[in-house]
């Protein structure tokens, strides 16, 4: 449980840990290879602590030390991964392609994950079988054989990052070109080609279109991930809320545009650094309307925590989500501490209110978990706040950073 004592502005300087969803993709990426893969800048979080178990569980050796990771060896792979693992984390399931390809018969359980709606994994068998595998799905496992993927054209229906991910890993491999039209453009997509081409792979991006040349075998590499553009606009929103001025340093500010011109907008003082970004805020901000959407659009992961600083904004605000069903999971608890906002369809509609209150509420996913902790920042009064173990799946050392910006936040029992 998390238990913060509100209503103070969060004042000063915290560095952005590396991205959590680059770290993931390249674990996975690790399973391509036996030589070693060095990831540096590697945040320390429950969900790299749970792939870097299930690497070390199909057969990679696996060392940390701090920020840094080494995985290596690996000369012959488990092709059944352990239901437990991929159903604790979605991006498990981006092994599934690694594993093909190098052992030519996967049995893969479908993904769990946050509860943020359905996310079905449509797009991902549907690339692979493009590159020749053979699909099936019985009793909620996947079954997927090939004896040599070969590069094909991928066309996907949605630019998904898991199946642009998904197919880019399996394609490294693959026999020829695949060409990913359509592909989702992320930074942390772009960071896993970053690696692919660095371990051999040849990668080039196009106007609508991703090429990846395999190769018959990858080398090693040494990669250093990028900032984590989510925790970034976390900790820029927690100073916009509280009305403080927090400067977040080591992060990509254009990886930050979206959020940026939205705050900006809402009347929070911004100013952009070559690897720094500072908010300011000393005056209610302004409604302003948000639609989520894939990269350069607004990301779905900091829809949570932008609808909890709408909340104490003057005005009507819509804020609607475009990437996922059902990721309103904060709005219950911002409803208990006083804020109006009520959800139609996949949208949320806030009328903003000059103050919110402590109440016990609960976290039910990591991003509605930080939106909740964010209110609760705002908010007069203490709040608890239970299933906070979510925020540590995506966020490194929050309690930490937050109480660096001089926030009085601690974690505790649940009852």
């Amino acid at each position: 449980m998390i238990v913060v004592d509100g209503g103070r502005p969060l004042v000063g300087t915290v560095r952005a840990s590396g991205a959590k969803n680059a770290a993931l993709p390249a674990v996975m990426a690790s399973l391509l290879t036996t030589d070693p893969v060095v990831i540096e800048n590697a945040p320390r979080l429950l969900d790299m602590d749970t792939a870097l178990t299930l690497a070390r569980t199909l057969g990679k050796e696996v060392g940390q030390e701090g920020g840094t990771v080494r995985l290596c060896g690996g000369d012959e792979l488990a092709q059944v991964a352990p239901d437990a693992l991929v159903q604790r984390m979605r991006a498990s399931f981006l092994a599934l392609g690694p594993l093909l390809a190098r052992t030519g018969e996967v049995w893969m359980p479908l993904p769990g994950g946050c509860a943020i709606g359905p996310r079905p994994v449509d797009l991902h068998l549907r690339g692979l079988a493009c590159l020749g595998a053979e699909i099936a799905v019985d009793g909620g496992v996947v079954h997927a054989k090939a004896r040599q993927l070969r590069g094909s054209t991928v066309y996907l229906d949605y630019p998904s990052v898991g199946a642009t991910e998904q197919v880019l890993l399996a394609g490294a491999l693959a026999e020829g070109e695949t060409v990913v039209v359509n592909p989702a453009r992320e930074p942390e997509v772009v960071d896993l080609t970053r690696l692919l081409s660095a371990m051999g792979a040849d990668v080039v991006w196009h106007m609508d279109r991703v090429v990846i040349r395999g190769r018959l075998e990858l080398g090693g590499a040494t990669h250093r991930l990028i900032p984590d553009r989510i925790e970034a606009g976390t900790y820029l929103l927690a100073g916009a809320i509280t009305r403080g001025t927090v400067t977040v340093t080591g992060v990509r500010p254009d990886h930050l545009d979206a959020l940026l011109a939205k705050i900006s907008q809402a009347g929070v003082e911004v100013a952009v650094e070559e690897a720094a970004v500072r908010v300011a805020a000393s005056a209610r901000p302004h409604a302003v309307n948000v639609q989520t959407g894939p990269y350069p659009g607004f990301p779905t992961d900091l829809q949570p925590p932008v609808v909890a600083f709408l909340c104490l904004a003057e005005g009507q605000a819509t804020v609607t989500e475009t990437v996922f069903e059902s990721r309103f999971g904060q709005v219950e608890a911002l409803v208990r501490m006083g804020a109006r906002v009520r959800v139609s369809g996949n949208t949320a509609i806030t009328e903003g209110v000059s103050g919110l209150h402590g109440a016990a509420v609960q976290a039910t996913d990591i991003r509605a978990g930080a939106a909740v902790v964010l209110a609760a920042l705002a908010a007069h009064g203490r709040t608890e706040i239970r299933g906070g173990s979510h925020l540590a799946r995506g966020y490194e050392d929050f309690v930490g950073k937050l109480r660096g910006l001089g926030a009085t936040v601690w974690e505790a029992s649940e009852p």
